[in-house]
């Protein structure tokens, strides 16, 4: 291909990508998705009862639930079933990578048992055959 070629095609590739892009602004064609709102009810703040209106402000949490002593598979298994991100590490200084959680248990976990408002938990974990 020579250079001529390939402008012209980089050039009708741009046209058609413009071309695309432009919606169509002309007042005698409806907009097919556009959406008739006239008929549906308000949702509102304002005509929400007080109950309605504080479910949606406030997203329902769980209690973080207690997993030290736990093997730490299944202690991941429970805290991700609750909603909670988890944040998983070697509670040892070596720093050693969890590969295989079935062998490991929690010895610590932060935040404590018992909080709400969490999103993550962190368990700190050793493998079975070691003391916390």
């Amino acid at each position: 291909m020579d250079k001529r070629t390939i402008a012209a095609a980089l050039a009708a590739a741009a046209l058609l990508t413009l071309t695309a892009c432009e919606s169509d602004t002309s007042p005698s064609k409806p907009d097919s998705t556009a959406q008739d709102t006239s008929k549906q009810p308000k949702t509102d703040a304002s005509t929400k009862t007080p109950d309605e209106a504080t479910d949606e402000a406030e997203p329902e949490t769980s209690e973080v639930p207690d997993v030290v002593g736990m093997n730490h598979g299944e202690a991941q298994s429970l805290l991700r079933s609750k909603g909670f991100m988890v944040n998983e590490e070697d509670a040892s200084s070596e720093g050693r990578w969890i590969l295989d959680n079935s062998n490991w248990k929690v010895c610590r976990q932060d935040p404590a048992p018992g909080t709400t408002g969490a999103l993550r938990v962190a368990i700190y974990s050793v493998k079975l055959d070691e003391s916390c």
